[in-house]
Parts: C-alpha cells; structure tokens; sequence
C-alpha cells in the first residue's frame, strides 16, 4: 500500500474516531439530530424517490427508455453529446430529484447505452433537486413566501441545462463513444421513419431482457429499496455530523472565512451559516437562507439558497460516489459540474428576479402566520408524486416537441448547404 493511501486510511480511521467520542458526549443532540434525519427521509425522499426508481427500472425493462431515446437521439446528442435516453433520465430526475438520475444513468451504463464519459456528462447535468422540495419545503416552509418558488425553480433548472451544455465539451472528441443501443438495431437500417424504428428498438430491449412483469416487478422494488435505505442512512449520518460540529464549535472558523469572503464581494455577511451549512446537507442550508434576518434583501436570500440546492451538500456527493462505485464513471467530473451548477443558479436569481418578481422585489418577507396557508407545509405523499408525474410527463413531451423540431431543422439545414 502507497505511503499516501496509508496516511488517508489512518485520517479516516481518526476521523470516525473522532465522531464516536463526539457522539457519546453530545448524546441528546446526536438523537435528536438522527430524527430530524430520519423525518427528512421518510417525509420528503422516501415519496419523492422511491415510485420513480420503481417505475424507471420498469419503463427501462419493458424498452420504453430505448423507445424515447431513439426519438430523443436528434436533440440529446448535438446539444449535450449523450445518447436520447438521456432525455429520459432529465426528465426523471427532475421528478424526483437527487440521486435519481445517477441510479439511471449507471443502469444505462451497465445496458452498455452510455459510455464512461457521456455517463459522466448524463450525471453532471441530471443530479437536480425536485419541485415539489423547492416549492413546498424551501419557498413555504422555510422562507413563508410562495411567491418566490418561480424564481427558485427556474433558476435552479436553467442552471442545470447551462451545465448540461457546457458539460459537452467533457471527454474530448466523439470518436471512442458508441451510438445509442437503438441506433444498432437491425431495423434502423430497414426504416426510414424514427417513430417505427423507436418502436422496434423498444420491442428488440424487451425481447433481450426477458424477465417476465412479476420478476421485473419483484427487481425494481428490490433495488430500489436498496437505494432508498442507502440515501436514507446518509442523510441521517451527516445530519448528525453537522449537528456534532455546529455544538462543538468547529464550524466558527469556516464561518469567519465564508463571512469574510462575502464581505469582500459585497454581499451580506450574515448569510455565511446558510452557506456553511449547505456544504454539508441540502435542508439545513436551505432553512438557514430562510431563516437569515429579515433586514437582508429576499433577493440573496434566495439566491443563497439557490446556491444550496444546486451544490447539494456532501449528503448528496455521498450518494452519488455511492451509487457509482461499480461503474468507471468518477466523482472529479460530478463535483466540477456541482461547482458551476452552484455558481450559476445565484447568478440566474440576481437575473430573473426583477422581470419575474415585479413590485415583489423588494426585500420584503411574508411573516409567519401573515397567510395561514403559506405558513406552514406539511408534506403529503400524493402531492409529492402527483407533481412528480406531472413534471415527469411535461418534461418528456417537451423533449419530444424539441427532438421533432430538431430533426425537421436538420434537414432544410443540410438542403441549403
């Protein structure tokens, strides 16, 4: 073993170490910090992710995903270079949200429809959080003020696609990647029309997966539980973590530093606990930006919330690094797109909030109680997956419309030439 490997080991060894005695000396804190987890998990992730795992990995099984990609081909490859599945995988994570769209994407790799890189460029873009998280818990429930969940969503989707298009140029030239699966089927070569041969490459996948529904069915709930209990545990672990540091005091230096480092831009300094938390777990962020005094301007409020989705916090880097341990994707690619996704979406807040917001865009809060209805969100689980399969179906139809205007374009495009 490498002098540097032993010296990683030995740190991690000391770090948890570390943990345990923090633990046992905080035990109040540590319980009521691995409960707010849990509550996470069971309120909002279980519901928003668990339906969407299960049904991607039928839709995936029964070829549906090989039947959108083939129709998704014309618009997925020019603008982002991965395969049309890809479109399916947008449109499911935006959803759901995080870590769905990695979950997809190392399941296209294991069908051999992505390679390495263009997996890398898939999960880059696809790792989002969810609607009803950004419009329910963050615009309600944190910041009491409904009004302001147009500018968040946008924002934080718009910014995903930027990162998509920029993510493009990842990996170098197109040589080494491989078609989409679809596009070597036999009947390509037979049919003209993309709608037929969509409709033959989703009957080809059906006939090579071959597990029948009660088998397929008894799978995808497997490992999709799997999953869940993975995102779950990670949450409440660095839910407990980051209560651990913020009691013993740790957090004040970096603190000191993030405050600083706003200063220095000219932003409010005391928005350095909803970014220091947001490094480390999505909901504390989150709840912190809303919770920041009312004498700051809702504008950055937002935007440093927006910051927080957007970087996801280690909770859901741990995720991601776990759900792609068994594929050759790396992490370095994911955490360079996290880092400009989270750049971005702040930027696209200071941008739309003005022709969006209005005469709202003075920095002025909803108090608590001022609307019953908006000041507080209870989390239901038929909301959550009603929204869910709206955005889902509205998402598809709009790549679909694009695919077609894309491949109408494409040819009056080479006729001129």
């Amino acid at each position: 073993m490498a002098a540097p490997q032993r010296l990683t080991h030995v740190l991690i060894t000391l770090a948890l170490l570390i943990l345990c005695v923090l633990m046992v000396s905080f035990p109040a804190e540590t319980w009521h910090a691995g409960v707010r987890g849990l509550s996470i998990w069971w309120d909002v992730l279980f519901p928003s992710l668990f339906p969407f795992l299960v049904l991607s990995e039928l839709l995936l099984g029964f070829g549906i995903v090989h039947f959108l990609g083939t129709l998704l081909n014309p618009l997925m490859r020019p603008l982002f270079r991965v395969p049309g599945s890809g479109g399916f995988v947008f449109a499911v994570s935006c959803a759901s949200g995080y870590p769905t769209g990695a979950k997809l994407t190392a399941q296209l790799w294991e069908q051999k429809l992505v390679t390495r890189e263009e997996g890398e460029r898939l999960v880059a873009f696809t790792t989002s959080s969810d609607p009803i998280f950004m419009i329910g818990a963050v615009s309600v429930g944190f910041f009491h003020n409904v009004a302001i969940a147009p500018v968040l969503v946008a924002s934080h989707y718009a910014a995903a696609f930027l990162v998509g298009v920029l993510m493009r140029f990842h990996g170098g030239t197109a040589k080494g990647s491989h078609p989409d699966i679809s596009s070597k089927a036999p009947s390509e070569e037979k049919h003209q029309n993309r709608l037929i041969r969509a409709i033959y490459a989703m009957h080809e996948a059906r006939k090579a997966d071959g597990r029948a529904f009660g088998e397929l069915l008894r799978q995808a709930v497997s490992s999709s539980l799997r999953l869940i209990i993975i995102v779950g545990g990670l949450v409440v672990f660095f839910s407990v973590m980051m209560e651990l540091l913020v009691q013993t005091g740790w957090l004040g230096g970096l603190y000191r530093i993030t405050e600083q480092l706003l200063q220095y831009t000219g932003l409010p300094p005391s928005l350095s606990p909803s970014l220091v938390g947001g490094l480390f777990e999505v909901t504390l962020g989150a709840k912190e930006a809303g919770g920041v005094s009312t004498s700051i301007p809702l504008v950055y409020k937002v935007a440093a919330a927006a910051f927080v989705l957007s970087w996801g916090g280690l909770s859901v880097h741990a995720q991601i690094m776990s759900v792609l341990s068994n594929t050759p994707m790396r992490y370095g690619p994911f955490l360079f797109a996290r880092a400009i996704h989270a750049l971005i979406a702040p930027v696209l807040v200071l941008l739309l909030w003005t022709p969006m917001m209005g005469r709202s865009s003075s920095p002025v809060l909803m108090e608590p109680g001022f609307i019953p209805s908006l000041s507080t969100y209870t989390p239901d689980w038929g909301l959550i997956f009603l929204s869910g399969m709206i955005v889902f179906v509205s998402l598809i139809v709009l790549l679909l419309l694009l695919a077609v205007l894309s491949s109408i374009l494409k040819p009056s495009r080479q006729a001129k030439k």
